[in-house]
């Protein structure tokens, strides 16, 4: 199936969590999320949002910028929010057992760039970018797996 897009723009740190919360029941193991821009973009915070969906609104949810992964536990599946900014070989990524996870969790992944031919084609692409408002973001959906297009079709265009 050819790869589908959509642009959607995020007013505000309140719209992203509003994103990831109409996202988060539809979700299940095996759901891989591949989150892609600058720092500050979202990323992290999207993460955080989806994660706290799944789980309870006052989960903790540090950024796993030192830490690679955090592992989250929820009623559906257990959540992984993988950073790899910091690795620098691919059998690191083996090592983490993100290729494990990639089956049997649902999966953030924050700078999936470094996954190279690791990344799951039936992945879920997120790309962040700063609008002209501070506040505002842009996200770049991008998916090929037909599995994605009910979950996105929940979306409103902005």
């Amino acid at each position: 199936m050819p790869a589908r897009t959509r642009l959607l723009r995020l007013d505000s740190p309140a719209a992203t969590c509003a994103l990831a919360a109409r996202m988060a029941p539809r979700l299940d193991a095996g759901d891989v999320f591949l989150l892609s821009g600058p720092v500050g973009a979202g990323k992290t915070h999207f993460a955080r949002c989806l994660i706290r969906a799944l789980t309870t609104p006052d989960e903790e949810v540090p950024s796993p910028t030192y830490t690679l992964v955090q592992s989250y536990p929820s009623h559906d599946a257990e959540i992984w929010h993988a950073d790899l900014y910091r690795l620098s070989t691919p059998a690191e990524i083996v090592e983490l057992g993100l290729l494990e996870a990639f089956e049997t969790a649902i999966t953030l992944v924050e700078w999936p760039d470094r996954l190279a031919e690791m990344a799951p084609q039936s992945a879920l692409s997120l790309e962040f970018a700063h609008a002209p408002d501070e506040e505002s973001r842009t996200l770049t959906l991008s998916w090929s797996d037909p599995r994605w297009t009910p979950v996105l079709d929940t979306i409103p265009d902005a």
